[in-house]
């Protein structure tokens, strides 16, 4: 344990350390949270990103029977009962492609008619992603081609992400070499203008650095490194917390264990397709493991703020996933003939949200304190920068919010906004339900109460 003067049980940040300097954060136990049992848990912020935007007519109600995109930016609202849809709350309608997120109805809310700005100049994926959580409005930093400042989860961190190890979290599920484009395409965090927060792309290195364990030679896993000092907590915890601990020590052995399966079949794959193994390497568990990663941070209160895409926008990088593509395909080259691939891409849709709804159940069921849990005291957002990955339009993006903000957030319905209003009204509500005294966010100009308990 940490060497403090007082009991390092109810000091404020908790690790079981191990050989090295190895450390394993602690996720909350009430045994040994001493005074600080009743209080609050910490509210975290979360970004899941999805490029190239999804096929509207499986995501948005009311667009099932949508004419494909033919490039005229034509889907710029969604329909209720064959009409435009009225500006309030409705009922949430789960599409084939929102369905994952049935079982956790009463934590979402879809929100749609939330527009933002393009700054003419540059491709419009290459602000897509880099300019999704951007802190300016177009044409606001001069001699830049981009609208880009400081972006919304360092804006947060600065407040939040004080008493944590890691300030924020950047990951990416793009762990492809081929690079074409630039790091706009495949980068959403930002410290400043022309300042990238490179994301982690490889769930060994994004180990070794949340737990410090990348110097040992003998041991690569923590639950090793630590395993003694774990016997000597539980020893000291009460049933309950004894078996949550249990839980939480036997889901960071079974990301190990995953670990070691990937490290092992990326050598195997490399000796029988050496010419290009990333094709044939199972990204859907690459990608539930990042995400398992992610969650992990999260939970050990390594940092309360993180980013998460899924892949970069317009690469033309294939990916093959188990079960939904028969062959490795370019998600961007498939966007842009979506009457071929239609079949493939709703698949594809679906199963990027179904990652996601993954994530938010597990988070549903760790038990935090007050008998809250960690998706009560998280604000994550699924979204797009894109409206439509064809007609490339900036208008009505698919977005999901998520989490209970830490009570401050009331979810579960379908928020239809008024047209033209700013993404950023969306940011700015999120700084404000963190404590962050912002009266405004890029070009936003209010609040959005709808989301608001």
């Amino acid at each position: 344990m940490p060497n403090t003067k007082t009991d390092p049980f109810t000091s404020r940040r908790k690790f079981l350390t191990g050989i090295g300097g190895a450390a394993l954060g602690l996720p909350w136990l009430e045994s040994i949270a001493g005074a600080a049992a009743t209080k609050k848990p910490a509210t975290r912020l979360a970004f899941y990103y999805l490029p190239n935007s999804l096929i509207r007519r499986g995501f948005f109600p009311g667009e099932s029977d949508r004419d494909l995109p033919k490039f005229a930016g034509q889907n710029n609202v969604w329909r209720f009962d064959g009409k435009t849809a009225p500006v309030g709350k409705h009922q949430m309608t789960f599409t084939p492609t929102l369905e994952p997120l049935h079982q956790l109805r009463e934590k979402v809310s879809l929100i749609t008619g939330l527009d933002r700005d393009f700054q003419n100049g540059t491709d419009s994926h290459a602000q897509a992603a880099s300019c999704y959580l951007t802190s300016t409005v177009p044409y606001a930093v001069p001699n830049s081609a981009y609208p880009l400042a400081r972006t919304l989860d360092h804006i947060a961190a600065d407040s939040i992400g004080q008493d944590t190890p890691f300030q924020t979290l950047e990951l990416s599920c793009n762990d492809a070499k081929d690079n074409i484009e630039s790091i706009y395409f495949d980068n959403m965090s930002w410290y400043g203008t022309d300042h990238v927060a490179p994301s982690m792309r490889n769930p060994r290195q994004i180990y070794d650095r949340l737990f410090s364990t990348k110097g040992n030679t003998r041991y690569r896993n923590i639950t090793d490194l630590v395993l003694g000092n774990a016997n000597s907590l539980q020893k000291r915890l009460g049933s309950s917390d004894r078996q949550k601990f249990e839980e939480y020590f036997e889901a960071i052995r079974a990301i190990e264990k995953r670990m070691d399966r990937m490290d092992a079949l990326r050598k195997d794959i490399a000796k029988y397709a050496p010419e290009r193994p990333r094709d044939h390497f199972p990204r859907n568990e690459y990608i539930h493991l990042m995400c398992d990663l992610n969650i992990t941070a999260l939970q050990a209160g390594l940092t309360h703020v993180s980013t998460f895409m899924i892949a970069s926008e317009r690469w033309t990088t294939t990916n093959k996933y188990e079960g939904i593509l028969d062959q490795p395909r370019s998600h961007h080259a498939m966007t842009h003939n979506q009457p071929k691939f239609l079949d493939d891409l709703l698949k594809l849709d679906r199963f990027h949200v179904a990652a996601w709804a993954r994530m938010l159940e597990k988070m549903d069921s760790i038990e935090e304190a007050n008998g809250t849990t960690l998706l009560d005291n998280t604000i994550f957002t699924m979204g797009c920068g894109l409206g439509d990955g064809a007609t490339h339009q900036y208008n009505d993006l698919p977005l999901v919010l998520a989490g209970g903000g830490g009570g401050k957030l009331k979810l579960g319905s379908h928020i239809h906004v008024p047209r033209g209003t700013p993404l950023a009204n969306l940011w700015l509500t999120q700084l404000q339900v963190l404590g962050v005294n912002a009266k405004r966010y890029a070009d936003s100009n209010g609040t959005l109460s709808s989301v608001l308990a």
